[in-house]
């Protein structure tokens, strides 16, 4: 099923390689960890336009929270009609009730894909879509300071002496990788509450929530599954960006937003004390 989007993700993954495996030796880890770094870099570019627009549908749809919750106090005991009424609600305004999570549902085959062409690096692999053998034994010698890529945290210590690495090197390269990812994920994510306590006040305790489940559930998944080190990474990256891309993307709403108020025609009214004419 996700065909389509495995062999371009690993043709970019694999043109990074080639680009840093010239700079480097190509079986060194510095050359993979950039490739994964710029692979998810590459992607994440793509899908700026989809996030942006994602970003918008989002605060058109926190804009009319109060106008929706006024609909559902109004005619909460008639649900077609309150169905109608917020339909109404949102052709008048130029906004739907999807449109904050269409964009969001393209970019998760991508982000899907990138996470299974660094899963699918496993030593009985004979290829990894467009990686040869050699290219899949390229990536499980790769290490990082003594931590193999193709390796896990709670891999048993037989097989991690068998690809010439430990549990102590596994440990101190990918405990800091799953804290920086867990600790970009929870600014990102409180960025979002900050903002969404203040137009959506009733979703907040959700986000709030999810701000402290969401960085948990990556270092318990590092920890006590099998998610290789350079998934890792691919947390890493992809979790900094975020950080980076949600502060950027926020700054060019709020100057659109702010661009809106200014242009609206200002109706002038009477002076305090004066008594309003008719016309």
């Amino acid at each position: 099923m996700f065909d389509v989007f495995l062999y371009p993700v690993s043709a970019i993954l694999w043109f990074w390689h080639k680009v840093f495996g010239a700079l480097a030796s190509p079986d060194s880890g510095v050359a993979w960890v950039l490739s994964i770094a710029f692979l998810v870099f590459t992607l994440r570019l793509l899908l700026v336009k989809p996030a942006l627009g994602a970003l918008r549908a989002g605060r058109r749809t926190q804009a009319l929270a109060p106008q929706m919750q006024k609909i559902k106090e109004k005619y909460g005991k008639d649900r077609q009609r309150m169905a109608k009424e917020i339909q109404k609600l949102h052709a008048d305004n130029g906004s739907s009730p999807l449109g904050g999570c269409l964009p969001a549902l393209v970019q998760l085959p991508v982000f899907l894909s990138l996470y299974w062409v660094l899963r699918d690096f496993t030593p009985d692999a004979r290829s990894n879509h467009v990686f040869d053998r050699a290219g899949v034994e390229s990536f499980l010698n790769a290490d990082l300071f003594g931590a193999k890529l193709g390796n896990w945290l709670s891999q048993p210590a037989a097989e991690l002496a068998a690809f010439g690495t430990d549990h102590a090197h596994m440990i101190a390269v990918g405990v800091p990788l799953m804290l920086i990812a867990s600790l970009a994920t929870f600014f990102s994510m409180r960025s979002s509450l900050t903002r969404q306590t203040t137009t959506a006040p009733q979703a907040a305790g959700i986000a709030k929530l999810m701000m402290y489940l969401a960085p948990l559930g990556m270092l318990v998944s590092g920890a006590f599954f099998p998610v290789p080190i350079g998934v890792l990474l691919y947390f890493l990256a992809t979790n900094v960006w975020t950080l980076g891309q949600q502060h950027f993307l926020t700054e060019i709403v709020d100057r659109e937003e702010e661009a809106r108020q200014v242009a609206k025609p200002q109706v002038a009214g009477p002076r305090p004390g004066q008594k309003p004419r008719r016309r």
